[in-house]
């Protein structure tokens, strides 16, 4: 047997919200899209690096306010690149836990997205 990593489903609202924060802010580039017809509600796929996230508008698919946890290196180099683009509505900072450093970015739907370098000193750091 094989388990994959997971894909994580985040709930938006507003395509146009979606793609400034994700693509513009965060660097992701969109895979692929899907709609059942024009005036359906979008389905996609984003990806940077080794990650993957699906965006949905649909009614169900997932709950707004989520978080996902994604383990990095160079986080730094991360929040550099966040702030660089100037993006309004967020900048998000370091915080230095017991764990590592943590850099947690909030899309315009609550969903958070929680960065972390580990500090190597826990048993089952990514």
């Amino acid at each position: 047997m094989h388990l994959s990593p997971a894909i994580p489903v985040l709930r938006i609202f507003s395509e146009e919200k979606a793609r400034e924060f994700y693509v513009d802010v965060l660097g992701f580039a969109v895979d692929w899209e899907h709609r059942f017809a024009d005036d359906f509600p979008l389905y996609l796929q984003v990806h940077r690096a080794e990650l993957k996230i699906h965006l949905s508008e649909h009614h169900g698919d997932a709950t707004p306010g989520s978080t996902i946890f994604v383990p990095v290196t160079g986080i730094e180099a991360l929040r550099d690149e966040i702030h660089a683009k100037k993006y309004k509505y967020g900048k998000p900072g370091i915080e230095v836990m017991p764990w590592g450093k943590v850099l947690e970015a909030t899309d315009p739907f609550g969903n958070r997205i929680r960065f972390c370098e580990f500090d190597g000193t826990h048993a089952n750091d990514a």
